[in-house]
Parts: structure tokens; C-alpha cells; sequence
């Protein structure tokens, strides 16, 4: 059985940019649940959660929060799974206090942090994660990087052809 992703968002304000989280996840065909649980309004549950997500069968948790950012913090407090965080953009400071929380987590208890919006990245990582132990996925991810090089040699082949006939 593949491991799945759990994908949390603090809030359904976070929906559009999680979304492509969930996307990402879709396309590359692992399973994934997307909840809202807040660390600050269902703290019990959100615990709960965090708690249970191993015998749940899931192998990575992505959890998306602005401004305080506590949320990828407290799952990561409440499980040894890997916790990936998304600090979001808004707020006073326009999302670079949602970075900050979420890189300075405290010895032991690790968040992986991508950039501000960067929920695509977050699903990218889970997927690197997941295929450490599954064969199927890390081929699937060697198959998009080579996709991804092909993509760059067209656009510089483009680029030098523009550049030839100027």
C-alpha cells in the first residue's frame, strides 16, 4: 500500500494556493487527504490528528498557515512523520513572519520549509520523501526531471535561434 499525504491548512482562506499542493499530489498519483484544522481554534483535534496520521497510513504531513504559522509546528510536535510547512503569504508583513515561524522550530522537532506560497514544492518533497521507500514513485519523479531538462534544452535551442537571426 503507497503511503498517503496528509495536506492541512489552517484556514479554507488557504484553499487556492494549497490547492495546488493537492494537484501536484493528484498528478503524480498518491493518495492524499486535505483537512482544515487549526493549531490555535481545534488544537485538540489537530493533535489528534497529527497523532494518529502513522497508523492512518500516511507517510508525510504538509501543512499550509500564515502569520503565526504554528501549525506545521504543532503536528511536528505531535508526530515523528516528516511535517513539511508553507508559510502563506498575508498579514502585516506580507508572509515573511509565516517564513520565519516555520523555519525556527526548536532542536528535535524539525519542520521542512518552502517558500512562501510554495505549495507545489511542499507536494514535490512529499513525493522525494515517499519514494525514498517506493521504487514506482522515484522513477516517475527521474522521468519528470528529464522532461523538465528537455523543456530548458527547447528553450535554449529557441533562444539561440532568436538570438541567430538577429
Amino acid at each position: 500500500m503507497r503511503l498517503k499525504v496528509a495536506v492541512i491548512m489552517g484556514s479554507d482562506s488557504d484553499w487556492p494556493v494549497v490547492k495546488g499542493a493537492c494537484t501536484q499530489l493528484k498528478e503524480l498519483d498518491i493518495p492524499f487527504e486535505a483537512h482544515i484544522l487549526s493549531a490555535h481554534r481545534t488544537p485538540a483535534a489537530a493533535a489528534e490528528f497529527a497523532k494518529t496520521a502513522r497508523e492512518q497510513g500516511f507517510g508525510v504531513i504538509i501543512c499550509a498557515a500564515g502569520m503565526a504559522a504554528h501549525l506545521a509546528g504543532a503536528f511536528a510536535a505531535n508526530t515523528t512523520l516528516p511535517v513539511i510547512g508553507i508559510p502563506m503569504k498575508g498579514g502585516a508583513v506580507d508572509g515573511m513572519d509565516a517564513l520565519l515561524a516555520t523555519v525556527q522550530m526548536p532542536s528535535g522537532i524539525p519542520v521542512a520549509t518552502v517558500a512562501i506560497n510554495g505549495a507545489k514544492n511542499a507536494a514535490w518533497l512529499a513525493a522525494q520523501m515517499l519514494a525514498i521507500t517506493d521504487a514506482d514513485l522515484a522513477a516517475k519523479l527521474a522521468v519528470h526531471r528529464m522532461e523538465m531538462s528537455g523543456q530548458i534544452a527547447a528553450k535554449e535551442a529557441k533562444l539561440q535561434a532568436e538570438l541567430a537571426a538577429l
